[in-house]
């Protein structure tokens, strides 16, 4: 499987990392990220929980439906890079639509280091180039901005707001609806 690099930010398929370190990133980061994500049972939160998930995540990425990728920071002195994060382009639909939904957190730890911003530009490049997409879309609460942040460093525009849209953390949240597509990309300030 390919590992993707952009600059200190590796992204790897999801199922080649170890499950006990998926299972310590979501721990660690728990109530970090409660606010931001659908309700989780505490199975979730297990070895067992994360060895289906990555199960199923390697079972879509062989079918071309999702892929889901560990964001590593690259490690120094030629040490194995460390899992940081989490970025999944899903939702794949071919045909008229030939677009997907992406979505992504970074540890609290790592917040504000510019990783998210890295990781999302390399899996636009991803999206584009080796799934062969058309359209990357993005959804997000108003209030989170730091993720608004991201996706307009890379590169995403507003397309407006999505009443009641997503189920998190047990209430259902508008979100603002972001987008990029190939006619688009790469932004010219990127070049």
């Amino acid at each position: 499987m390919p590992t993707f690099p952009a600059n200190d930010v590796l992204l790897r398929p999801l199922f080649e990392v170890p499950v006990d370190e998926v299972v310590r990133l979501y721990i660690d980061n728990r109530t970090f990220l409660k606010p931001f994500e659908p309700p989780r049972p505490d199975a979730y939160f297990t070895r067992g929980g994360q060895r289906e998930l990555l199960d199923t995540a390697e079972r879509l990425w062989q079918g071309g439906s999702a892929y889901t990728f560990a964001i590593c920071r690259r490690a120094e002195n030629d040490q194995p890079s460390s899992m940081v994060g989490r970025l999944t382009l899903s939702n794949i639909v071919r045909g008229a639509w030939h677009s997907c939904t992406v979505g992504y957190f970074v540890s609290q730890r790592c917040n504000g280091q510019g990783i998210a911003t890295q990781a999302l530009s390399h899996a636009v490049d991803f999206a584009f180039q080796t799934a062969e997409l058309h359209r990357v879309q993005a959804a997000i609460m108003p209030r989170n901005k730091a993720s608004i942040r991201v996706v307009e460093k890379v590169g995403f525009h507003c397309e407006g707001l999505a009443k009641y849209y997503l189920n998190i953390n047990g209430i259902w949240e508008n979100h603002a609806i972001y987008s990029v597509t190939q006619e688009l990309w790469p932004p010219r300030s990127r070049n």
